[in-house]
């Protein structure tokens, strides 16, 4: 199998782009270095099309070895032919190679294997074949034997069509067309168990899809409702037109006195060993393309999140909401230290609201506090009123915010969280990481398993192992793309680093509490464990503010320092201009970039990322995105009336639609058909995570706390 000639036709690159990062991969590179230091080698190749590529090159690898191993056992048996050699060495895929394998697998004792021992193999050729001129009544009297257990006449012919109905069962092609027609033809039911309970499943009490048209996040839901013991489901397939399929291809001499025989075998083969057996392959496949949905958009959803814009500057209260329990509150400063932290009971049953509101403006006052970040959870409506009536009392310039606190007490309670406030309880912490994901939400959310943060839809019935690794990447390419501060990152943020593992990560901060700030990128090869090869994999995306090399703040690899440097004197930009912010179009003053290239021996990609680097020094790809809305009032459910245009930020996004946060305690959702004008296929072609939209209200339903909104003008 050509893997290469695969992928690139898979990819629609050239298969020297492939084989180059194959190359890479193998050597030990890493995406994110690969998708930004190896332009040249790939032909720029970005980090989605080398994901595709790293994980079709995983998959066809493990299928050549799946071949080899099908292969040997075969052989081993003495029953590999050149015909079914090709048939093995040509299938694409790894269900391909297993219907091929089936016939030859070691099986557990069957009616078939049963039959076989018996001695009624004989008979079941005799009847396969449909040339004797005998009856196969006449034709099963000689395998009537008391000593092998063969009593009558009708329990060999029962034998011989129980070892048919397993070759049937076990041929590779009849198993694929059985598959295609269920998929093409099948359809997807639902039952309710008992139709009188109330249930969130009550769509799905009478439910029919056809197979081929079933959308993800219904079959997540029905597969849910399952597992609950709500619903019975199954896939009904065609099997009217299985069986005339199986019949047509099998029975050669359709008058013969065996095709009756021959024919009771198929549809013995069909229902009691292939149904089933496709019945949960195609589950599995609707479940597999259900999930990798789910995932791909959990995927967007957590990147858009991870890459909200940092609110820079600003001293924030964070403000973890409760009801018994109290208020947690932790005023952090700018660069993300607590500098205080209090309880207060402004909600019931206490209702402490005045003296709630003295402590309150007291840490105002006390540290310059220009910002709360409420988080959205129990206790969020009632805390938000107390906020928005503080600040019509206060002269000072406060706004508020109300951030996502998913995850926040799932970090709050974890080991890493005690290593950072070990003198903090949970209150405390949960607080404080409210008031850090405004900050820098990149940098307090890659302390939380991204399973745990709530942009998706269904994560916890999906395949974890897949999830975790999907989200993993997201996490992974936002961190590189944004870059860290080496001097002041977590463990925990720098672990997504390119190339620092988790033990890389812990010595770099061990390192640098014992020796103090790095000075330079290079001084990073002195922590232990700490080699030339994670070197190279990571310096690039690491910066140093105020270190001994002004390139060390730049996203400019070490390995083109000379290149950067030459190109600066080139063209009269002096370490002072990258100081303050960069220069202004260097682009144009560079001129033929393939000339430029040459003469600095870089290539033509490597150049231009130079130079965009050098018009601004160290920038954050986050500041292009939208700010987060920064309010100073509220709005409640009945104050909203039809027609009534807001501006709000997307929460979620998921199949079927969007979650805007418009200033309501209750998120209002936009349906994929009030989005745009146009088809779309999915909401993610139309908004983003994170996304300010505006908004008109369409509907508002108070008992179900429903807000129906339009993007539509």
């Amino acid at each position: 199998m050509n893997i290469v000639k695969i992928i690139a036709e898979e990819l629609d690159v050239k298969e020297w782009q492939v084989e180059k990062t194959i190359a890479l991969i193998d050597d030990g590179n890493t995406i994110p270095f690969i998708s930004r230091y190896r332009k040249e080698v790939t032909g720029s190749l970005n980090d989605e099309q080398l994901r595709s590529l790293d994980e079709r090159l995983t998959y066809l690898r493990n299928l050549d070895e799946k071949k080899a191993q099908v292969l040997a056992t075969i052989e081993e048996q003495g029953k590999l032919t050149d015909e079914l050699k090709k048939q093995i060495e040509d299938a694409m895929t790894l269900v391909a190679v297993e219907d091929l394998y089936r016939p030859y697998r070691p099986k557990r004792r069957t009616k078939a294997t049963i039959a076989k021992e018996k001695g009624l193999e004989g008979l079941s050729v005799i009847i396969a074949l449909s040339m004797t001129k005998k009856t196969i009544e006449e034709e099963a009297m000689a395998y009537v034997s008391e000593e092998k257990g063969v009593l009558s006449v009708n329990e060999a012919i029962d034998g011989a069509k129980d070892i048919l109905a397993e070759t049937y069962a076990d041929d590779a092609e009849i198993r694929t067309r059985i598959r295609e027609l269920t998929r093409s033809k099948g359809k997807l039911k639902s039952q309710a168990k008992d139709k009188e309970a109330k249930s969130v499943y009550e769509m799905y009490y009478d439910f029919e899809e056809d197979v081929k048209k079933a959308v993800g996040y219904r079959i997540l839901a029905i597969n849910r409702g399952e597992a609950e013991k709500i619903l019975t489901v199954k896939i009904e397939a065609p099997a009217d037109d299985i069986i005339a399929y199986m019949n047509k291809k099998i029975i050669n001499k359709p008058d013969h006195d065996s095709a009756k025989y021959i024919s009771e075998a198929i549809c013995d083969s069909y229902e009691r060993l292939i149904a089933p057996s496709v019945e949960r392959e195609i589950r599995n496949e609707l479940t597999e393309m259900a999930e990798e949905g789910a995932i791909s958009v959990f995927g967007k959803n957590l990147h858009q999140l991870l890459m909200q814009p940092p609110v820079a500057g600003q001293t924030v209260l964070g403000w973890d909401p409760a009801f018994r329990t109290g208020c947690k509150l932790a005023v952090v400063d700018p660069t993300g230290k607590v500098l205080d932290t209090v309880v207060i009971y402004p909600t019931a049953p206490q209702n402490k609201v005045e003296q709630a509101k003295q402590v309150l403006k007291k840490l105002i006052d006390k540290y310059g506090i220009t910002l709360i970040s409420l988080g959205n959870g129990t206790a969020s409506r009632e805390s938000e009123m107390v906020i928005v009536e503080l600040l019509k009392e206060i002269k000072a310039d406060v706004k508020y915010v109300i951030v996502n606190e998913a995850g926040a007490s799932v970090y709050s309670a974890s080991k890493l969280a005690t290593e950072e406030f070990p003198n903090f309880d949970v209150g405390q912490r949960s607080a404080a990481s409210i008031a850090r994901r405004i900050q820098d939400p990149l940098a307090e959310l890659v302390k939380i398993d991204p399973k745990s943060i709530g942009v998706g839809q269904y994560q916890h019935d999906m395949n974890q192992k897949n999830l975790g690794n999907a989200l993993s990447t997201v996490v992974e390419d936002c961190v590189n793309s944004v870059g860290v501060d080496l001097n002041t990152a977590s463990a925990s943020l720098l672990e997504y680093i390119s190339g620092i593992n988790k033990t890389l990560a812990k010595n770099i901060v061990a390192y640098r509490e014992e020796n103090g700030t790095f000075k330079n990128r290079s001084e990073l090869l002195k922590v232990p464990k700490l080699g030339p090869k994670a070197y190279e994999q990571c310096a690039g995306f690491l910066r140093i503010h105020g270190g001994d090399e002004i390139l060390d703040n730049t996203s400019v690899h070490p390995e083109s320092y000379d290149a950067t440097k030459a190109l600066m004197s080139k063209i009269g930009l002096s370490e002072e201009d990258i100081k303050c912010g960069g220069g202004k179009n260097i682009g144009k003053m560079v001129g033929d970039s393939a000339a430029i290239a040459k003469e600095l021996q870089i290539g033509e990609p490597t150049l231009k990322d130079i130079v965009k680097e050098l018009e601004k020094p160290g920038r954050d790809p986050r500041e292009e995105l939208d700010k987060p809305i920064l309010r100073s009032d509220v709005l409640e459910m009945k104050d909203l009336t039809e027609g009534m245009q807001l501006k709000g930020t997307v929460r979620n996004v998921i199949d079927f639609g969007a979650f805007v946060d418009i200033g309501v305690h209750q998120d209002g959702l936009v349906h994929i058909s009030k989005m745009t004008k146009k088809f779309i296929k999915h909401p993610l072609e139309a908004v983003s995570v994170g996304d300010i939209v505006d908004v008109t209200v369409i509907g508002v339903d108070l008992e179900k706390k429903r807000i129906q909104l339009s993007m539509i003008d």
